[in-house]
């Protein structure tokens, strides 16, 4: 199976959500990358169809999805980043209602539901009413309907939000244990949740797919470009107002920071280092890239 995605296009307006994006898609993860108003949620929208095109296409297996209708989406799984939940209804309950909307038999949904819940920890308060629950717990209500009918397409919008590092790490294993046989593209502002386990990243900002490539080969756009330097309180405050830091340590009485640059600082001891994803996120979001 394979989603091909032509010079899409979705305007609010005079505002472009998404602007000529075109890419395809295959069995894997696909981590998209982009800062709050990039286009992510508005291709995922439009993906399932939630939101009209103002022009391109979204072709499954080469036939359109608006043509595809009903069968498309019954091989679709949505999360949301937000939704309005029924509060009276168990959790156990909104499953099985979630299950019933996608045309589950209730013999089959009731088994997908008791093992889903498990799968995401939430077994021990499956008749526990939503409205009671905390924000992640919500959210771990969210992926466990989107994987109802073990969809072959699976779209993940912010699916950590809200987790604590245990659950992050668990549900980013499990999301690449199903992964094999399915498509998984997964919105996220954590760059780690997507960085080990995506074959490729897609990298949007301001509505265009700026770069898409595996792990790997993006991380070599920022080689030579990462470095470290010791620094006392003065001397950090002059790198954060004029470098990207991504990220600063102590050291002794040192602090160590890291900064992204085109240029190597001067009259400093700057040590190269080995570049990470977030490095690649902080200079190309932080830049005119």
């Amino acid at each position: 199976m394979q989603i091909d995605i032509k010079n899409l296009t979705k305007k609010y307006g005079d505002n472009t959500a998404l602007d000529d994006f075109s890419l395809r898609l295959t069995y894997g993860i696909y981590g998209l990358l982009g800062a709050n108003g990039a286009g992510k949620s508005t291709l995922m929208n439009l993906i399932t169809d939630n939101v009209s095109r103002t022009k391109g296409e979204i072709l499954c297996d080469g036939e359109d999805i608006l043509r595809l209708g009903k069968k498309f989406r019954k091989r679709l799984g949505y999360m949301p980043q937000q939704q309005g939940f029924y509060d009276q209804l168990s959790a156990r309950a909104f499953l099985l209602y979630m299950a019933s909307l996608k045309g589950i038999p209730r013999k089959e949904a009731k088994i997908q539901a008791d093992r889903l819940l498990k799968t995401v920890s939430l077994s021990n308060v499956a008749h526990k009413k939503i409205g009671e629950f905390s924000g992640g717990m919500k959210q771990r209500v969210l992926l466990a309907q989107a994987l109802m009918g073990d969809p072959e397409i699976l779209l993940l919008d912010e699916p950590t939000a809200g987790l604590d590092p245990k659950e992050r790490i668990r549900i980013r294993n499990f999301i690449s244990e199903i992964a094999e046989n399915k498509i998984v593209l997964i919105s996220t502002h954590v760059v780690s949740d997507i960085e080990f386990i995506a074959k490729e990243i897609i990298l949007l900002k301001s509505g265009k797919l700026v770069l898409h490539n595996t792990c790997e080969n993006l991380i070599k756009e920022v080689e030579n470009k990462v470095y470290e330097i010791e620094a006392d309180r003065e001397k950090l405050k002059y790198y954060q107002e004029n470098y990207r830091v991504s990220n600063l340590y102590h050291s002794d009485d040192k602090i160590i920071v890291r900064i992204v640059t085109d240029n190597k600082p001067e009259n400093c001891k700057a040590e190269a280092v080995k570049p990470t994803l977030e490095d690649l996120y902080l200079y190309i979001f932080e830049s005119g890239m």
